[in-house]
């Protein structure tokens, strides 16, 4: 009798309880982005430091994001095929030689091998582990919505990138490397934290796997990988087949297209034009870090208020308002004439960046179901990372052909053009009210009885 009662023990350890769940989302979420705070104010100046133009930084962003294109669908259906976690590890494994190529980089031609890495590593991590945790709440709580989850999750990106920021600016300030580069040693750090994330996925994330094959132990590992490779074509054709279908998931996903002309200016363009205006790559270097710090301390304070507003005003509403905000600050960053007031509408835009990204989440995840969740997601990436990578280059064409200024100006008035593709989920949520009254208060209270990550 105790044989029995084992096995089912075990089976029951195998799927995390909501506030498990959302306790390994919450940390892995940590470990993937607190790294990224260290050299997201110092990558795009560590390029121009080794000699490279505005030009060819763009055309790295360029080729990042059309390799996460190239490569999100193939991706995200092995991970709805055969897996969140083996992707995980996969797109962490990824992640560390990338940061090791460009921590070694010497030319334009080893920046653009960190690039291509850096794009494998996106398209990898694109999706999978927020897929694992709705799977994963939905296996005992079926259905339940998760924005207050995503909610939290921004605030958890914004706050590690935040922190990693700070600590890069203050770094760079100490210069504790005499005869070497002052932003040599945050981009040094970045790849040792990437390592302990590598770690952390490996340990922390366990998967209750819900293909057939997945219980069948008589097949060697091999044979069980190459059989859920098998499936993932048939899973990409399921996502392409909704996204064809539905009228909301297709506006959803087109947001995106606009939304990645406002990336442009304020990941891309900021720390640029911030050095035109102080005299240099290192100066900018040491402002960047509590610049980037408090851009996305507010980013976090903007997660957290769009869950506020949404359960106030609705999920797509919110979307759309943080949109054109968020539009209208990328344009003023370019207005701006001084280093004060870039940084002021630089935290603006962030704070509605902040605000935008978990409810766009929601809106995805309405249309998603558990079979093609990390699909629905890539696809959405996909799209993202296209239009960054055709846009990126010619932005930066149009910024030496005009000036920086111009550029940002311009892309920024494009990406508020994004809001209209909101329209068709406004009105499927006007016809979801009309029939269900308030249709994410009973589902959403399942979550909302878990601590949140601001209330511990």
């Amino acid at each position: 009798m105790s044989a029995p009662a084992g096995a089912l023990s075990t089976q029951e350890r195998a799927v995390l309880s909501p506030r498990a769940a959302r306790r390994v989302f919450l940390t892995l979420t940590f470990t993937r982005w607190f790294p990224i705070g260290l050299v997201i104010g110092v990558s795009t100046l560590w390029q121009l430091e080794h000699g490279l133009s505005i030009a060819e930084v763009m055309s790295l962003a360029s080729v990042a994001g059309l390799t996460v294109f190239a490569l999100e669908l193939p991706t995200s259906g092995f991970a709805d095929a055969a897996g969140r976690r083996p992707v995980l590890v996969a797109a962490a494994l990824v992640n560390v030689v990338a940061s090791v190529a460009t921590l070694a980089a010497q030319s334009y031609w080893m920046f653009l091998a960190a690039a291509l890495l850096t794009g494998v590593f996106r398209a990898l991590d694109s999706g999978p582990l927020e897929a694992w945790y709705v799977d994963t709440v939905h296996l005992t709580s079926p259905g339940a919505d998760v924005d207050d989850a995503l909610s939290a999750q921004g605030a958890i990106v914004g706050g590690a990138i935040a922190v990693g920021a700070l600590l890069s600016g203050g770094l760079v300030w100490w210069h504790p490397v005499p005869g070497a580069s002052a932003l040599m040693v945050p981009v040094a750090l970045f790849v040792g934290l990437n390592v302990v994330h590598l770690a952390a996925v490996a340990v922390l994330l366990r998967e209750e796997h819900p293909r057939p094959d997945a219980s069948d132990h008589r097949g060697s590992a091999v044979h069980q990988a190459l059989a859920s490779g098998r499936q993932a074509p048939g899973v990409v054709r399921d996502g392409l087949r909704l996204l064809r279908g539905s009228r909301v998931l297709l506006g959803i996903v087109l947001v995106e297209l606009f939304w990645s002309l406002a990336m442009v200016v304020f990941e891309g363009f900021q720390p640029i034009r911030l050095a035109e205006l102080v005299g240099g790559e290192e100066q900018a270097g040491a402002i960047m870090g509590p610049v980037a710090a408090g851009g996305w301390a507010v980013f976090a304070v903007g997660s957290a208020l769009a869950g506020w507003s949404s359960r106030r005003i609705g999920v797509t509403r919110t979307a759309m308002a943080a949109r054109v905000l968020n539009g209208l600050g990328a344009v003023a960053m370019g207005l701006a004439a001084g280093p004060v007031g870039l940084v002021s509408a630089y935290a603006v835009t962030y704070l509605l960046h902040g605000a935008a990204g978990p409810m766009h989440g929601a809106l995805l995840h309405r249309e998603a179901r558990a079979e093609n969740r990390a699909t629905v997601l890539s696809m959405n990436s996909m799209f993202a990372f296209a239009a960054f990578g055709v846009a990126a280059p010619l932005v930066g064409l149009l910024a030496e052909r005009t000036s920086t200024q111009v550029a940002m100006v311009a892309a920024g008035a494009l990406s508020i053009l994004g809001v209209l593709c909101y329209l068709p989920a406004l009105r499927a949520e006007r016809d979801r009210a009309e029939t269900d009254g308030q249709p994410s208060a009973g589902s959403r209270a399942v979550l909302e009885s878990e601590p949140t990550a601001l209330t511990g």
